[in-house]
């Protein structure tokens, strides 16, 4: 016990010690004090120091401006002061770390009231030019702000001509650097929307030697986008240009030549084919390791690099856009005549990534006009009909009825039921089914076909910035061929080896595609013969498809089908009804017409339910179409049937054949 008393005397004598600087001689009234505090609270033995007392605190500011010590008031504040209280303290933070604070919320106010719809115009006017006078001259160090930016971004859009060019020669000499920042990129992006032809031709010109590393930038590679789209044909390869070789990137001058594809280019400034490989190599490659694949401006430098790309070069990038990313891609002209690359000469396993990948986006792929150029190429093309079945034709059969009426989703179905028909697909369209990579293709496959080529030129329905891609991939038979050697074996091959009615067979019918889109041509027919992009499919359909592919295994299916549409026929006229006879309107009248003529078991049945002895009803508007018809087509059954009754009606001038058929 007496050695216990004299370890805690020893402890408290340490606790008792004092700094070096303190007198020897300390108060003798603090002693008892720690000691009467250590006794009286047992717990509090871990505390080396006393709490500093409650009124020693710093004095607070209060919100009514008066200095209180803080705990001195009466009693606790209530949960509204407290809410004041931090709000006061937060605005005073910000006040210190922004510098325009106060002008930022200045202009938030103004903008709150410009951005409303119903403002009048003049009162908008009046808002934007106080806003722009306020940041006058402080424009470039606000245009980062998530809220200046914005304000900005309004004022751009509705101030004059006048009040917007000091605004863009406030901001050029910043704007690469506003163009990587979050906020700024959609105020460029603004700029450049409303920019004069003078300021977009500036603009361009600065970006000159920046491509590549903006291009290489998740922010940055908008911009350069936004630009490309903007800038016309000459401003547009002048892009392209610095990608493609070093000694573009320093020098503007020849970037201007006239040359737009890079085989060419290389020839008229005698550049090395090596070097500009291994220069767009180390410009692509970072972009695709980064995952920034969903420009165009990319998709025409792949395009022109796997123009000239070696054997592995070519493969190399064939694998690493197998997958997902090809997915991101295949939304533009180039970008979807890279995925019918990849898909001609990818492997089984690519090609089973690249569908693997886009599961789940089939809709929007199919009702997409670039997309469904690749989904009926992969129709046409690959030989696991299983995989097709279970990723595409499921989501397919989803939503039949919306393909058969659209423009685009239509010619998925219509690549299965009539493959590369010229009705449906442009020739610009078939030559890209043609497309092959040089280094990678025999040397029977090593040119795009020349005919496909000038039917392509002369059609009217080509789009006018062809002439950039109308040479895409040419190349000689020598030039295809110059990096491998004949004893080199590659793992790529080309197109699928299975027969393609085969395909077709198991894609259409077994899949059970065939069957629920006859179903839903039955539900709809009506819809769907009026309609523009139905009827074609319709027709398809009826007609058992190209080569006979759904019959006999759907015949019964076919012949309600045709049974269908000639109820429809069968109908009486109706001035009250608010849709058009299926034999007067303009699409159904054609599309039963053309029935009539090429399907001999349709034109029976239709003269059975709907037309015979009621012939001179029909006579007139675009229904005679269809009468007559019947006196056209190849099948001797049909005209026969159809004659005793159609002759009198010509002899008295109630039905008249037209001129040029006479």
């Amino acid at each position: 016990m007496a050695a216990k008393t004299q370890q805690s005397n020893k402890s408290n004598k340490r606790k008792q010690i004092t700094g070096p600087h303190s007198k020897s001689d300390t108060s003798p009234s603090k002693k008892p004090k720690l000691l009467q505090s250590k006794s009286s609270n047992p717990g509090n033995k871990g505390l080396n120091k006393p709490f500093k007392s409650f009124k020693q605190q710093r004095p607070v500011k209060s919100h009514s401006g008066k200095l209180e010590t803080a705990g001195a008031s009466e009693g606790p504040k209530s949960k509204r002061e407290r809410r004041l209280h931090a709000k006061e303290l937060t605005e005073a933070r910000k006040k210190k770390r922004k510098k325009h604070y106060t002008l930022e919320q200045e202009l938030a106010s103004l903008w709150e009231k410009m951005r409303r719809r119903n403002i009048a115009k003049e009162d908008r006017s009046r808002l934007v030019s106080e806003a722009l006078h306020k940041m006058k001259g402080k424009i470039p160090e606000i245009a980062g702000s998530h809220v200046s930016s914005r304000v900005l971004q309004t004022c751009v859009k509705y101030c004059t001509q006048a009040e917007r060019d000091p605004v863009f020669e406030e901001l050029q000499p910043q704007l690469l650097t506003l163009a990587c920042n979050t906020y700024a990129v959609h105020l460029v992006k603004k700029m450049l929307d409303n920019a004069s032809k003078k300021h977009l031709a500036a603009f361009m010109s600065s970006l000159h030697g920046h491509v590549a590393s903006l291009l290489r930038h998740m922010v940055g590679s908008v911009v350069v986008e936004h630009a490309y789209q903007l800038g016309n044909a000459t401003q547009k390869q002048e892009l392209l240009m610095e990608l493609y070789a070093t000694e573009l990137q320093l020098f503007k001058d020849l970037a201007s030549v006239k040359e737009s594809r890079l085989i060419d280019v290389i020839s008229k400034l005698g550049l090395q084919k090596g070097s500009v490989l291994r220069h767009m190599s180390s410009v692509i490659q970072p972009i695709l390791e980064k995952g920034i694949v969903d420009h165009s401006i990319i998709h025409r430098a792949l395009m022109e690099y796997l123009s000239i790309a070696d054997k592995s070069s070519a493969a190399e990038v064939i694998q690493q856009l197998s997958g997902a990313l090809l997915v991101r891609m295949i939304h533009t002209r180039d970008g979807s005549r890279i995925g019918l690359l990849c898909i001609k000469h990818g492997s089984a396993k690519e090609r089973k990534k690249i569908i693997k990948g886009m599961k789940g986006h089939i809709d929007k792929i199919a009702h997409d006009q670039c997309g469904s150029m690749v989904l009926a190429y992969i129709l046409s093309t690959v030989d696991d009909t299983k995989l097709l079945t279970k990723v595409i034709i499921r989501e397919l059969q989803a939503i039949l009825k919306e393909l058969l009426l659209d423009k685009n989703g239509r010619r998925v179905l219509l690549q299965l039921l009539h493959p590369n028909c010229s009705r449906y697909f442009s020739p610009e369209d078939l030559v890209s089914f043609n497309l092959s990579i040089p280094s990678l293709s025999p040397k029977s496959e090593s040119k795009v076909n020349p005919d496909s080529v000038k039917e392509a030129k002369s059609s009217k329905t080509k789009e006018s910035g062809d002439e950039e891609t109308k040479g895409d991939l040419e190349v000689t038979t020598a030039e295809a061929n110059e990096n491998t050697s004949p004893s080199e074996s590659h793992h790529i091959a080309e197109g699928g080896k299975k027969d393609p009615n085969l395909r077709r067979q198991e894609l259409l019918v077994d899949s059970g595609l065939a069957e629920n889109l006859i179903d839903t041509c039955i539900e709809s027919a009506g819809e769907l013969l009026r309609s523009n992009f139905g009827k074609e499919v319709m027709y398809e359909v009826a007609t058992g498809g190209a080569g006979g592919i759904l019959r006999p295994a759907l015949d019964e299916k076919l012949d309600a089908l045709h049974g269908a549409i000639a109820s429809l026929a069968a109908q009486p006229k109706s001035e009250e009804s608010e849709e058009e006879h299926v034999l007067e309107n303009f699409h159904s009248s054609r599309t039963i017409r053309k029935l009539v003529l090429d399907c001999p078991t349709f034109a029976s049945t239709l003269w059975k339910i709907a037309l015979g002895g009621k012939c001179e009803m029909w006579a007139q508007g675009h229904s005679h179409k269809v009468v007559l018809a019947f006196l056209e087509a190849s099948d001797s059954e049909v005209c026969e049937l159809a004659k005793g009754e159609l002759q009198p009606l010509i002899d008295s001038g109630i039905l008249k054949i037209p001129e040029t058929k006479q």
